[in-house]
C-alpha cells in the first residue's frame, strides 16, 4: 500500500463514526486552543512592555540620591542631599558618551485654573527634558535654556491636568496656579496613556527644575537627573564615566559607598523582558497540559478501535497487507485526527485571543511562531500516542485475528 491509499483507508475508517472522532479531537482542538490563546497573551504583555521602554527611550539612564544613615536608620533611597545641579552640569561637560542630561526634582501640588482645581504631580526639569524621555509636544512649545537659567515661571502640561481643568479650551498661553503662584502655560504634551503602577504620565506639569527648588520646594539640591548617551551600545560606557565622575565629585573615598545610585534602562527593559519571557512560557505550559490530555484521548480510542476491528486487520493481512502497512495506517489516523484538531484548535485559539483582548482589555500577540509551535505539538501528539496502538495492531496474529469475534 502506498501513503495515498493508507490515508484513503484511515479517512474512510474514521468517517464511519464521525461523532466518536470529533469528540477525540475536542481534546486536541482545546490544547492548541489554549497554548495559542495563552501564549498570545504572554506575547502580548511583552509587546506592550517592550513598546512602552521603546517609548521611554533605551539609552536612557537615571542618576538618583543614595540613601542616608541618621542615627543608625536608613532613611531610604533618595534620601541624601548630596546631588546637586552642578553635578548635572559636569556629566554633560565631561562623559562624552552623554548626549542630554536634565536634572529634576519632583512634588505635589493644588494646580487651579477658575474654579475649577486639581492635585497633580509637578516635576521640575531641564530643556532636554522631551528629547531625553522622548515625550512629544500635542500644542504649544516647551520651555527653552534660558527659562530654565532665570527660573522662569512657565509651564507644560500633561494631557489629563488639560482636559481636567481646560477640557476644550485652548490652554496655551493661559495663567494656572501652582501652590497659589502664576505659571502661563507654554504647551501641552501628547499623551503618552497609563504607564501603570503609581505614575501617570499624563497626569503631571514640567516645570524649570530651578523654579520648582527656589518658588515651590525652597530647596538647593536635585533629587534625580535624566540623562540620555549618545547611543544604546554607549550606555554602559556613559553609566561608568558618570560613576567615577561622581565620586570623584562627590569626593568619596576607595571602597566606600556612592551616596547615589546610577540606573540603565536597557538593563530594566532586559530584566522586564526576561520576566515576560517566563511568564509566556509558564501560561504555554499550562495549557500544553490540555494538549497531552487530548493525546492520551487519542491513544485510548485508536485502542478501542484496534480491538473492534481486529477480524478486519487479520482480513487485510491475510490478502498480504505486511506489518508496515497495517502499522502506517492505524498512525495515519491517529495522526489525521491530531492533525483536524490542530486546525481546528489554531482557528479556536486565535478567535478566543481576540475575545480576550476586546473584552478583558488585554493585549494580545498571535504570532506564527506560536501557531506553527503548537500545530506541529499536535502532530507530534499524534504520532506519539498513536505508535503503541499502532504498533499493537500490526503485530496481531493473522489466524488469530480472523478467528476474533
Amino acid at each position: 500500500m502506498n501513503m495515498l491509499r493508507i490515508m484513503r483507508v484511515s479517512l474512510r475508517a474514521l468517517s464511519r463514526n464521525k461523532m466518536r472522532s470529533f469528540l477525540t479531537t475536542l481534546g486536541i482542538i482545546i490544547g492548541v486552543g489554549a497554548v495559542i490563546a495563552m501564549v498570545s497573551i504572554g506575547q502580548g504583555a511583552k509587546s506592550a512592555v517592550e513598546d512602552r521602554f521603546n517609548s521611554m527611550g533605551t539609552n536612557l539612564l537615571f542618576v538618583r540620591a543614595g540613601s542616608g544613615t541618621f542615627h543608625g536608620r536608613q532613611s531610604g533611597s533618595g534620601s541624601r542631599r548630596t546631588l546637586k545641579a552642578e553635578d548635572a552640569k559636569a556629566i554633560a561637560e565631561r562623559c562624552s558618551a552623554v548626549k542630554y542630561i536634565s536634572p529634576s526634582v519632583q512634588t505635589r501640588a493644588q494646580v487651579i485654573y477658575g474654579n475649577k482645581n486639581w492635585n497633580t504631580s509637578i516635576t521640575g526639569c531641564g530643556d532636554k527634558f522631551p528629547e531625553i524621555r522622548n515625550w512629544q509636544m500635542d500644542e504649544g512649545i516647551f520651555f527653552d535654556e534660558d527659562m530654565v537659567t532665570s527660573g522662569a515661571k512657565v509651564c507644560v502640561l500633561g494631557s489629563e491636568v488639560k482636559k481636567t481643568l481646560f477640557e476644550e479650551e485652548n490652554a496655551v498661553g493661559q495663567i494656572i496656579r501652582i501652590k497659589k503662584i502664576p505659571f502661563v502655560v507654554l504647551g501641552v504634551f501628547k499623551s503618552k496613556g497609563e504607564a501603570g503602577g503609581w505614575f501617570n504620565p499624563d497626569d503631571m506639569i514640567a516645570i524649570p527644575y530651578t523654579t520648582a527648588q527656589r518658588r515651590l520646594m525652597g530647596i538647593d539640591y536635585i533629587t534625580s537627573i535624566d540623562i540620555s548617551a549618545v547611543s544604546m551600545a554607549e550606555t554602559a560606557e556613559a553609566k561608568r564615566q558618570i560613576e567615577e565622575l561622581l565620586r570623584i565629585r562627590h569626593k568619596i573615598a576607595l571602597g566606600a559607598e556612592d551616596d547615589f545610585n546610577v540606573g540603565n534602562m536597557s538593563e530594566i527593559a532586559e530584566g522586564a523582558a526576561a520576566t515576560t519571557k517566563i511568564l509566556t512560557i509558564l501560561l504555554g505550559g499550562i495549557a500544553s497540559v490540555s494538549l497531552l490530555v487530548g493525546g492520551i484521548g487519542i491513544m485510548n480510542i485508536m485502542l478501542v478501535s484496534v480491538t473492534e476491528r481486529i477480524r478486519e486487520i487479520g482480513i487485510r493481512m491475510s490478502v498480504g497487507a505486511r506489518e508496515k502497512d497495517i502499522l502506517f495506517q492505524f498512525l495515519a489516523e491517529a495522526v489525521v485526527l491530531s492533525v483536524m484538531g490542530g486546525i481546528i484548535g489554531v482557528v479556536v485559539g486565535t478567535i478566543a485571543s481576540r475575545v480576550i483582548s476586546h473584552f478583558a482589555g488585554w493585549p494580545t500577540l498571535v504570532s506564527l511562531g506560536s501557531i506553527l509551535l503548537a500545530f506541529l505539538f499536535s502532530g507530534s501528539v499524534g504520532v506519539f500516542f498513536g505508535f503503541y496502538p499502532a504498533r499493537k495492531a500490526s503485530k496481531l496474529d493473522p489466524i488469530e485475528a480472523l478467528r476474533y469475534e
